[in-house]
């Protein structure tokens, strides 16, 4: 694997009393800020809930330097980044990542956000719909209530027991009180003395520290706040309780008195308990039939208290006491492992994997929290203490065991010389002769292109490989393949490659992204596990949390871009009659070489042919989806009308230009939904804009009707727009395709995209030359195709076909 730049950490408190995190790590792309605030939902005043939340709202709505058309959300989005922020329990979070060139703007808006917000009763009014909004939704939400009363169990003085997200009757905004309430909590928590800054990036310390000192000069000075200490979680002599829903066990450990380094301990301890491999815990859970999922993690941890969550995921009449026996005779033996000195060094390693492929705001948010790496020696005694209060003692039972070392982690051996013979060189690499062809009795030409796109001295890469079918998978042979594939999926995240395996329609991918060094193997053993599987009993999938309206008709486009087809659980059919092609990017020699070796045992037929989406023809097309939730959802997805790039690079001005218009027309001015959203997507090679809205009240139809009011008005803006205003645009966007700005994965699947649609190996130069040479005449026609759905229009709702100008899909 190439080398890595070793990254170089500062940190420092600051005169003032902000406490300052700068990384430097030259791999990086893209810069990010983490902005935590030690402040939160606990820390206001019983009176008004959710006052620590509507802040955190309120302070994204502009100020009097940067109006909300100019401010950090704004600003980010259309110089491609991303935003957000997040309300804890005792502690607010703010961060965002940008290009370098963009970075310092970034900025000087969240100071000035922080430092001055506008904060008027009109805008407080209109937020206060919003989170009104959200709050109808959360009540709704079945999940989100059962997540709720995991805390049932806690004492009724501890403020986890109380309500905190805030909402119309909480936020009483027109009272005086409230006002000053509000401003009071401003100015006592949002000062330097309260808040750390993290900031990662390519940059030199010296520079990061440049651009933090900028950001201190707005950020006002004041003592630092201590925060008060909370009630006890238990009020009896008690530490755990355990609630039984309909399929799952849940048990809650409340630990108090906690050393230094618990946190990191908790973490140590929950990825030993979620292993799903041999010899876990899990594994036992299921041959016994007593649990089928297993998911630990803390809830809760603020000064020396923490609550521990264990959920279990039942088969049946599984009986709890069983299932709580064998964890602590489980948790028995792994107290007896001395200091965990094996367990401690595979732990390392992956946490040292997860930060050679962290984005820049990853690494940005772990370092504002403050944590180390793996298990620090004294976390271990730490972790004795967690053990202790758990109930855990040195003896056990069951004949227990370590589970096996992550094999994805292991060094790689010198690749065989499979992608290079005598008298080829390395930059040969990529290309096939009628030798080696002959060598491998191979004829065909190779399906899997190597893409020059990346540079192959990182040390990351991406595989894309697809296998078109003759009929689409069944629910129940898909789940099976991805039951087989999770072990695998986690220990090769664990290793630094994020690794799936979906379906649409009658399409499977694999897709790989991270670290390229483990990917040969990791797709060996993939490959080993789909073509071995055997039809059967399915094993329950793991239970995941539902997803909003809104997320399942995103989830659920890209199948309904494909035409229906026939369903098939028969494997080694679709095995018999697929055709397979992909891509790889960032490849060393190295890599390609054990790459191609994996792939000669690839299944199915190799076929280079590109398949190109069928296009709508500018019909309407009407999906209905049920989402399970009393919501409404509506997502337009409409393709551009031609497959020319000229025709892709207008549909990326015009999502560029409209995305901040929507979001203020839609979500502030007429407050239809909470999640509210466009842009552009690529499906399937299709080229499209895409708009989202969900509500608690409005109707598919009725939101439909406004986003087509929405394109009506779009016209009048973009007339309107100035030559200077529209160069600005278009050069902001274009900066957006610059490869030293886009991270590795995003240029992977720009390339993957591309060759679905037919193009040109030199599409990523292509593309931002076709954005920076588009006359504003281009983005006028834009418009008026997209009203007239030249290009189709593809709708999912959760609700049925409005008129019959919509096709409902079959």
């Amino acid at each position: 694997m190439p080398a890595l730049n070793a990254p170089s950490l500062f940190t420092e408190t600051l005169a003032n009393g902000l406490r300052l995190t700068l990384r430097h790590a030259p791999q990086l792309k893209r810069c990010a800020a983490a902005l935590r605030v030690a402040a939160g939902s606990h820390d206001v005043l019983l009176a008004w809930p959710g006052l620590a939340h509507f802040l955190e709202h309120l302070l994204f709505l502009g100020t009097e330097r940067f109006p909300a058309d100019q401010a950090l959300m704004a600003y980010v989005q259309r110089h491609g980044g991303q935003v957000n922020a997040r309300t804890n329990e005792r502690t607010t979070d703010f961060f965002f990542e940008l290009s370098p060139h963009a970075f310092s703007g970034g900025l000087e808006r969240l100071s000035d956000m922080l430092a001055h917000p506008r904060m008027n009763l009109q805008d407080q009014q209109r937020e206060r719909e919003v989170l009104q909004a959200e709050f109808v939704a959360w009540s709704g939400d079945a999940r989100e209530q059962q997540q709720l009363a995991l805390f049932n169990g806690l004492s009724a003085s501890h403020p986890l027991r109380g309500f905190h997200a805030g909402n119309r009757d909480s936020l009483p905004v027109e009272r005086p009180e409230f006002q000053h309430a509000l401003k009071a909590f401003h100015q006592q928590f949002y000062q330097a003395g309260q808040m750390t800054l993290s900031l990662a990036g390519p940059q030199s310390i010296e520079e990061l520290k440049r651009l933090a000192m900028v950001f201190c000069d707005t950020i006002p000075v004041a003592e630092h706040v201590p925060q008060s200490a909370p009630a006890l979680l238990m009020e009896d002599a008690n530490s755990s309780y355990q609630q039984v829903n309909a399929n799952s066990l849940n048990l809650l450990f409340a630990l108090e008195a906690l050393p230094q380094s618990s946190t990191e301990a908790l973490a140590f301890l929950c990825h030993w308990l979620n292993a799903d491999k041999p010899g876990s815990l899990l594994t036992e859970m299921r041959a016994r039939g007593l649990a089928e999922q297993l998911h630990a993690r803390p809830l809760y941890q603020f000064a020396e208290q923490a609550l521990l969550h264990i959920e279990f995921t039942l088969p049946g009449d599984a009986a709890a006491p069983a299932i709580t026996e064998l964890l602590l005779d489980w948790l028995g033996f792994f107290a007896a492992q001395q200091d965990w000195s094996a367990l401690r060094d595979e732990f390392a390693k992956v946490q040292q994997r997860q930060r050679q492929i962290s984005s820049a705001l990853k690494l940005a948010q772990w370092d504002c929290a403050q944590l180390e790496d793996g298990l620090p020696a004294h976390g271990v005694a730490a972790l004795n203490a967690v053990l202790k209060q758990i109930g855990a003692v040195d003896h056990f039972t069951g004949p227990w065991q370590l589970p096996p070392p992550n094999p994805f982690l292991q060094a790689e051996p010198e690749a065989p010389s499979a992608g290079l013979i005598r008298g080829q060189t390395s930059k040969h690499r990529g290309l096939r002769t009628f030798a080696q062809d002959r060598l491998r009795n191979r004829r065909e030409r190779s399906p899997m292109q190597f893409s020059q796109a990346l540079p192959d001295n990182t040390v990351e890469g991406a595989v894309y490989l697809r296998w078109q079918l003759e009929s689409a998978v069944s629910d129940s042979l898909q789940t099976l393949l991805e039951n087989r594939l999770r072990p695998l999926t986690e220990d090769a995240r664990q290793a630094g490659v994020d690794f799936s395996f979906s379906a649409s329609g009658n399409e499977w991918l694999l897709k790989m992204t991270g670290l390229q060094e483990p990917m040969p193997i990791v797709l060996e053993h993939a490959l080993k596990e789909l073509k071995s599987a055997e039809t059967g009993v399915v094993q329950q999938a793991s239970s995941s949390p539902a997803l909003i309206p809104i997320r399942q008709l995103l989830k659920a486009l890209p199948e309904q871009c494909l035409e229906r087809c026939a369903v098939s659980d028969n494997l080694q059919q679709l095995w018999s009659t697929a055709h397979w092609d992909g891509l790889a990017t960032g490849m060393s020699s190295q890599t390609q070489a054990a790459l191609s070796v994996t792939l000669s045992r690839v299944p199915g037929t190799a076929d280079g042919e590109p398949t190109l989406t069928p296009s709508l023809g500018g019909r309407k097309v009407w999906s209905t989806i049920d989402t399970g939730s009393s919501e409404h959802a509506v997502l337009l997805f409409c393709p551009t009308a031609s497959n020319e790039l000229a025709d892709e690079a207008a549909w990326r001005l015009l999502a560029h230009f409209s995305q901040t218009p929507f979001y203020q027309r839609i979500r502030v001015e007429l407050q239809l939904g909470y999640a509210v959203f466009s842009g552009l997507r690529q499906i399937h090679g299709q080229t499209g804009l895409v708009f989202g809205v969900q509500s608690p009240n409005v109707a598919p139809s009725e939101l439909l009707e406004h986003l087509e009011q929405f394109f009506s008005g779009l016209q009048s803006l973009v007339d309107g727009m100035d030559e200077a205003t529209f160069v600005e645009q278009r050069r902001a966007l274009a900066e957006q395709f610059d490869y030293i700005v886009l991270p590795s994965a995003a240029v992977a699947e720009l390339m993957w995209q591309s060759k679905l649609a037919g193009r040109s190996s030199e599409y990523l130069r292509e593309l931002p030359l076709a954005i920076l040479t588009a006359e504003h005449g281009a983005l006028v026609s834009a418009v008026q195709r997209l009203k007239s759905a030249a290009g189709g229009w593809h709708c999912l709702a959760t609700g049925p076909t409005p008129s019959a100008e919509w096709h409902a899909r079959k």
